[in-house]
């Protein structure tokens, strides 16, 4: 899951101040982990130590309130009743990766995808988001082609991999829905020549710039079968000691490329 989190906080600085260009410092000052790394690592901390993941997710929210949380979670974290408030956007899919790489089976996968997902995004296309990208990973990461991912991709979800990201850039705008964010980023790690390649790819479409490195960083790391140490170590020292220790432990007990 170090990917997302390395998609996250390289593609911080864009969110609001888009590039469409490969061509920009990976690592620029400003970078930092926003909402998008706060909510893996929760999920990462339940799948870990067999947690509840809405109170886990409300204490992380408590732990970081400042990170840049949509509206409607900020609202729903803060309250006692922790019912699912029907959600279609983009938050299902960047805090869904340790589920790609977590559990043994696709069906598994898909299961748990939608049972951590629908806790707050239980509209269908939040819950397919969600799904679409664990299962990318999976696939990823049990050895698929780049064609057989987008195989089925398109066809168990619907989802249109037939456009470049050169056709798609030149007028694709902020989109926080999972259907306008999802295909993108599988697109950017389709196109891309390897993980450093794909958060390009995905930062430069412009658009919500974390959101999507951070969905298109957990399938490259998945597919390419590790994050280049460089990236890797910046990654665990923007971090702070809570977070970097759950992202440790994690990477140890489930992507074994990390403990190498």
């Amino acid at each position: 899951m170090i990917g997302a989190i390395a998609g996250d906080i390289i593609g911080s600085v864009y969110e609001w101040n888009h590039i469409k260009t490969k061509h920009f410092e990976l690592f620029s000052p400003g970078c930092s982990f926003t909402d998008d790394s706060v909510l893996t690592i929760a999920l990462a901390d339940s799948i870990l130590n067999d947690r509840d993941y809405v109170s886990l997710m409300k204490s992380y929210y408590r732990r970081y309130p400042n990170a840049g949380y949509g509206g409607f979670f900020h609202h729903w974290a803060r309250l006692p009743d922790s019912r699912p408030y029907n959600s279609w956007g983009n938050g299902a899919a960047m805090r869904i990766s340790p589920v790609g790489f977590a559990f043994d089976t696709l069906e598994e996968v898909l299961t748990k995808a939608k049972q951590y997902t629908e806790v707050t995004h239980n509209h269908p296309e939040g819950i397919k988001g969600a799904q679409a990208t664990a299962s990318a990973i999976f696939l990823g990461r049990t050895g698929k082609t780049k064609g057989e991912i987008r195989d089925f991709i398109g066809t168990s979800f619907g989802y249109n991999l037939s456009r470049t990201l050169d056709e798609i850039r030149p007028t694709y705008g902020f989109d926080e829905s999972c259907q306008g964010t999802v295909p993108h980023a599988i697109q950017a790690f389709l196109e891309s020549e390897d993980f450093e390649d794909a958060i390009r790819n995905a930062i430069s479409l412009g658009g919500d710039s974390d959101t999507l490195a951070c969905i298109t960083g957990g399938i490259a790391q998945a597919f390419y079968g590790g994050v280049p140490e460089a990236i890797a170590r910046k990654v665990m020292e923007i971090l702070d000691q809570d977070l970097r220790d759950v992202t440790s432990e994690f990477m140890k007990v489930y992507c074994e490329e990390f403990a190498k």
